[in-house]
């Protein structure tokens, strides 16, 4: 009889699979998979018992149609949440936040793994790291990024379950937005220059998003009516580029019902600044260059520290303030909503119905509160300079 070389194993067949003995005395197990080709198990096991547990397993799976091909989560994470991005169709700005999300905070530490490699472990290791080194806002961004682009891939078949499975961490805590008051945004608009000054009253009384604001147009504006519609946006990129679209959401293109005290600016903006023609931008700079964010940028810094608010004060503030002013001057929470153009399905079922007329009437609220608040300051005003 031969001698058995040193390698040879041996081998028993079963009814599904096979497990074979080393001569160290470990097992190790195979099977034919859907496709006719043998698949080995990743691991030897101590006893032949466990090596036919395994298999049972996997017949078991593939009985269920649960089976899944063992390297199919052999693809690098940094590939895949590239193509990812590349393939949500996203507008230009939320594609621009996936991209630097992925760059500063999930290819650093995910990069070099295989969707299969990341575990729970792993998620929950570079979360905590990250919450040391950075915002939790920006944390809570780049988990949700990254739980929807392993979901992704749970549908894929690539990977059996996300492995991002904490509670609350793709939740961003709300941090509400600061308030000026009707003096204070009059003092913005007068210390950022007459050009600009009607942006800044747009951005409180109407309120509008600064990305909107940039692809208004002559022939969006009704002086008459003291209207104007937002029809389109133009976020600007990091790269500088006008990224000209569709508004944050269809509620965002709206007819915009002005207080009456705007009508002056509105009428002295068109006559002097905007672009001629009916597609004339409304906001062009001093060179006839349409608007820019970091132009604009500086002197709003500039009026910011004029007007003594804090650094932390935004342009996007002022939204918050044209919110709050509304509601106080009776509007309710469905028709600021239809006014700055949000909406959601939880609202769209919660709120009541707010037109035309009513965009009127809150408009007019607001007018006379604007107007009292003006005729107290200058009461103020007048009653200091004559004590003096």
């Amino acid at each position: 009889m031969a001698k058995r070389k040193k390698n040879a194993k041996t081998m028993t067949m079963r009814r599904f699979g096979a497990v074979r003995q080393y001569r160290s005395g470990r097992w190790t197990a195979s099977y034919l998979d859907p496709a006719g080709e043998r698949r080995r198990a990743p691991e030897t096991f101590e006893t032949k018992t466990d090596a036919e547990v395994w298999l049972s397993q996997v017949e078991a799976d593939m009985t269920r149609d649960a089976w899944r091909d063992p390297d199919a989560g052999a693809v690098n994470f940094e590939e895949y949440a590239t193509k990812w991005v590349a393939e949500r169709g996203v507008a230009p700005l939320t594609e621009e936040l996936y991209n630097r999300l992925l760059r500063l905070h999930l290819v650093p530490t995910f990069g070099g793994f295989d969707l299969d490699e990341i575990t729970p472990p792993r998620v929950r290791e570079w979360r905590a790291e990250r919450l040391t080194a950075t915002g939790a806002t920006t944390v809570a961004k780049s988990y949700r990024l990254l739980k929807a682009i392993l979901e992704t891939a749970t549908d894929d078949e690539l990977i059996r379950r996300n492995p991002c499975r904490i509670r609350g961490a793709g939740k961003e805590v709300s941090q509400s937005g600061q308030v000026a008051t009707v003096a204070e945004v009059d003092a913005l608009a007068e210390a950022i220059g007459i050009r600009w000054r009607l942006m800044v009253y747009l951005g409180a009384y109407g309120p509008m998003r600064p990305e909107e604001q940039a692809e208004l147009r002559r022939k969006d504006v009704d002086v008459d009516n003291v209207t104007v519609v937002v029809r389109k946006a133009a976020p600007e990129l990091a790269t500088g580029k006008r990224a000209e679209g569709p508004t944050k959401s269809e509620a965002g293109k709206r007819v915009v019902v002005l207080p009456e005290f705007l009508r002056k600016d509105l009428q002295r903006h068109m006559d002097w600044y905007a672009e001629k023609g009916p597609d004339g931008l409304l906001f062009v700079g001093e060179k006839g260059k349409p608007f820019r964010r970091s132009t604009f940028g500086r002197k709003w810094r500039k009026a910011r520290t004029a007007v003594g608010l804090p650094e932390n004060f935004r342009f996007y503030d002022l939204r918050h303030t044209g919110h709050t002013l509304s509601t106080r001057s009776g509007a309710t929470l469905k028709d600021t909503m239809v006014r700055a153009g949000q909406s959601t399905e939880k609202a769209a079922l919660i709120y009541q119905h707010s037109d035309h007329e009513r965009q009127k009437e809150v408009a007019g609220g607001l007018d006379r509160m604007v107007r009292k608040a003006r005729e107290r300051t200058r009461e103020e005003r007048e009653k200091g300079s004559g004590g003096a």
